[in-house]
Formats: C-alpha cells, structure tokens, sequence
C-alpha cells in the first residue's frame, strides 16, 4: 500500500490553502513552490492541482482571476477568500493538534 498517497490525498486542500494563504499563484508555479518547498516530496501533477483547485473555488475558499501578462498571454491566479482564511486556520489547528498526538504516540516513551 502507498501510504504517502493516502496521507497527501487527505492534505492536498489543506497544503494548497496555506501555500496560497502566502501569496497569489498561478497553477505551474504552486506546483513548483511545493515540489521546492517540500525538497522534492511532493511533485504534483496537473491532473491533480487543478481539479483540486476548482474544488476549493466551487467551496469559496479560493478565488481565481486571469491576468494579462506584458508578453499578452494570461495566467490565472488564485487566491484565498476571506472564508478560505477562516478554513485554514481551523484546519492549521487540527493539523497541530493531530500532529502533536501522533508525535506522543511515535516517539519512544521516556522514563
């Protein structure tokens, strides 16, 4: 079984929204920031990001918005809303919490 697919398949949302939370971005430069940012870990592919990303848009998380660059082409840069920020937080929260129970439960006991 692979058990970093099923841990990323519950965090994409959550690793998306604090990585924009940063920034505005537009697709192939989060996939970029996360593969340089996670030392190569997470490499993900388009058919992953962006179905990802309209989820978060159709939930009003994210907001997204083509913008004209000078050479004419445009790109579409994504956002988070303010009910995107409130989302993270909660989950940042979570994360912490379960992280830290997970640390409790891994590491050697002392004494």
């Amino acid at each position: 079984m692979n058990y970093g697919r099923e841990l990323l398949k519950g965090s994409t949302d959550s690793l998306l929204l604090c990585l924009i939370s940063h920034q505005p971005m537009y697709g192939y430069q989060i996939i970029k920031e996360l593969k340089g940012r996670s030392h190569g870990y997470f490499q993900f592919k388009e058919g992953t990001l962006y179905p990802a990303l309209h989820r978060l848009e159709k939930a009003g998380l994210v907001q997204g918005r083509w913008q004209k660059l000078p050479a004419g082409q445009e790109r579409r840069y994504y956002q988070l809303t303010q009910k995107g920020e409130k989302a993270l937080a909660e989950r940042l929260a979570v994360w912490q919490d379960f992280s830290t129970a997970v640390d409790l439960i891994m590491q050697p006991a002392s004494g």
